[in-house]
């Protein structure tokens, strides 16, 4: 599907909205970073998704970075991927926290398709990217990737345990998930295609966020799509139905940076944000997204935490 109108205007709203925005400094809330002191090096402006976990990833890039003296700020919560790659390849952000096989979708315009293998997929999207003015940095070993959850009462009642085992009775249960879900082809589209799955309504939601798993607890919606690295799947007992037909994608952690950022600053960036990287495993993650989406804690301070466990803190 061709998503570039839409991209396009998205990137504008994007640069209307970063003339009048403060940013987010790595040092905290409205102070700059360490290195940001007018010595004429351009701001490292790091963007996330519009959900805790690409926040906090954010932070943990954006930590790593200025506990080396880099100057970065960090805008949280800019939107879907529809407004912040493009604004990444428009310029007008210089890093964003990235998952390999929705980002090889989206850059591809659906063209190649990600694999579950890990080496391929970030190859792939190494490729996709030729052209764009951007590079990837080491993909981490955290994954993250699209969950098809039920609660236990409905698993039990529908006899659920597959995405395939939803054939039977999606014409009567409700789907909820983020707005953008109706496009994307790892949601509702490559459920229909892949699984042949058409539910009575679909309810647009957030992105693995509290008004998803309200509505499920509720009972408003039947069916969700939540995060592989979701708390809450453990913490309410909910049923992740198992992706038997190879639909998600490998979805690693990988830091997506303009060309430009990488020239200017030297091999020292890269390093360091593959420094974080490589010490980011999906237990680490899911026990990150833990503490800030269950313990409501602030998502910087639990990147610091993390960084400093890791030995990645400044000194």
């Amino acid at each position: 599907m061709n998503r570039h109108p839409r991209a396009l205007v998205c990137a504008a709203a994007l640069a209307f909205a970063l003339t009048g925005t403060a940013c987010t400094a790595a040092g905290g809330p409205g102070q700059p970073g360490p290195a940001d002191t007018g010595a004429g090096r351009p701001v490292i402006v790091i963007g996330s998704f519009n959900f805790p976990e690409s926040v906090t990833l954010a932070y943990l890039y954006a930590d790593a970075l200025a506990g080396r003296g880099y100057p970065v700020r960090v805008l949280p919560g800019l939107g879907p991927r529809e407004l912040v790659d493009p604004a990444l390849m428009a310029g007008l952000i210089q890093l964003v926290p990235e998952y390999t096989g929705s980002a090889l979708e989206f850059v591809s315009l659906g063209r190649v398709s990600a694999t579950a293998s890990v080496a391929a997929t970030d190859a792939a999207l190494a490729r996709a990217l030729t052209g764009r003015g951007l590079i990837l940095g080491r993909p981490a070993a955290a994954q993250d990737g699209n969950a098809i959850v039920v609660t236990a009462a409905t698993a039990a009642r529908y006899r659920l345990g597959t995405i395939s085992s939803l054939a039977a009775v999606a014409s009567r249960l409700v789907f909820g998930g983020p707005p953008e879900c109706a496009e994307r082809t790892y949601c509702l589209p490559g459920l229909r295609l892949t699984y042949g799955l058409r539910f009575r309504q679909f309810v647009a939601l957030d992105a693995d966020g509290p008004l998803t798993r309200q509505a499920l607890a509720a009972g408003d919606i039947s069916v969700a799509l939540l995060f592989t690295t979701d708390p809450a799947i453990a913490a309410q007992h909910l049923v992740v139905l198992t992706d038997n037909r190879g639909l998600q994608p490998a979805e690693n952690v990988v830091p997506v940076l303009r060309q430009a950022t990488a020239d200017r600053y030297g091999p020292g960036l890269l390093a360091a944000l593959d420094a974080v990287s490589a010490r980011l495993s999906t237990t680490a993650l899911a026990a990150m997204d833990a503490e800030v989406e269950l313990g409501n804690l602030d998502p910087q301070a639990v990147a610091r935490q993390w960084l400093r466990a890791a030995g990645l803190a400044a000194p």
